[in-house]
């Protein structure tokens, strides 16, 4: 790459996108990289500022930025995503399905601390839907070292850093706890709630059951509708530490291994969530579910619903974020709770 008097370009290949920029107009290349300057394009590329321009000479040592930018991209690519074609050395990816977005958060930050290029993502770990933009990137320079590349992909690992889990067709079981429910006191509020958020992702409650706070029973409800196929059972109500609260304890002596029992998340302080063997989902569901707009159980369900294990360490990082400020007007999922 050499720079040149834009005067005296005419007839060399420009080696990299010319960008006009008019506010509230345009933000769009006049001249793309691999144009052959012309003298009409002089007085074109002096009105954008261009007195200089760069020009192609080989070098074998150097990527120009489209190309680093691609192999950016190619880090990146991971399962139902597609790359758009490069744009002022920026290349973006794109959900080709609703889903979970999951990175490799170390490994990003790897690649990002290499210098001279970036790559920019949406937070894992949430929803996306088919035509969102995932990530972008591009290399900062015009031209960067093929050696820089190289140890980009070394940091990034074997694997790519994004993928899009699709969701999954779901059947659920709902154990709705309480004497308060159970001897008709009051009112089931609760499982229309759960019956409304899980037709958000396309799945049905399949299974219902009410039972009063007896952790033998609740047990063996969780234990039933594992054994008619269930893929996940929610069991709401009676997840506080109040003596008769028994939900905890009828989860845990199912044998499923517990992630965790407690959420840095308000609403949602309360929630619980376990495995079985055959990695299906019970989770414990706090009474905040029934009342407010967003809790924990709506970060957490977008990866149930896709197959997307959910860690200890997933629920620790939902700290920072992790208040919802009840908005008049809820924007979930896209607001600061919402990641």
């Amino acid at each position: 790459m050499k720079m040149m008097k834009t005067e005296d370009a005419v007839g060399h290949i420009l080696c990299h996108d010319i960008t006009q920029i008019i506010r509230g107009v345009t933000k769009d290349p006049v001249f793309r990289k691999g144009h052959i300057i012309t003298k009409e394009d002089i007085p074109v590329l002096l009105s954008v500022g261009k007195d200089h321009v760069y020009i192609w000479e080989n070098d074998d040592t150097v990527f120009h930025e489209n190309e680093g930018a691609a192999i950016l991209r190619d880090i990146c690519m991971g399962a139902h995503m597609h790359g758009s074609e490069p744009k002022e050395g920026k290349i973006e990816l794109i959900a080709d399905c609703d889903g979970v977005l999951t990175v490799r958060r170390q490994a990003l930050q790897a690649v990002n601390s290499v210098g001279e290029m970036m790559i920019a993502t949406r937070h894992g770990g949430f929803t996306v839907r088919k035509g969102d933009k995932l990530a972008g990137t591009r290399v900062i320079p015009l031209i960067i070292k093929k050696e820089k590349m190289a140890r980009a992909k070394e940091a990034a690992g074997p694997l790519p850093l994004l993928d899009v889990h699709p969701f999954k067709k779901k059947r659920a079981g709902v154990v709705t706890t309480g004497n308060e429910v159970f001897h008709g006191r009051i009112e089931d509020t609760f499982t229309p709630v759960i019956e409304c958020k899980l037709a958000e992702f396309d799945a049905e409650m399949a299974m219902h059951k009410v039972l009063a706070d007896d952790p033998a029973a609740i047990t063996a409800a969780i234990q039933e509708m594992l054994d008619a196929g269930m893929d996940m059972v929610f069991c709401t109500g009676g997840m506080s530490v109040d003596p008769d609260d028994q939900t905890p304890l009828a989860i845990k002596n199912t044998g499923a291994r517990i992630v965790s029992y407690g959420a840095p998340v308000l609403p949602g302080a309360m929630f619980l969530l376990a495995y079985t063997e055959d990695n299906r989902p019970i989770v414990g569901l706090p009474g905040c579910v029934m009342y407010s707009k967003r809790t924990i159980f709506d970060l957490v369900l977008p990866s149930l619903m896709a197959d997307v294990p959910v860690t200890a360490s997933d629920l620790s990082r939902l700290g920072e974020g992790g208040l919802c400020l009840n908005c008049p007007v809820c924007t979930f999922p896209n607001c600061g709770f919402g990641k």
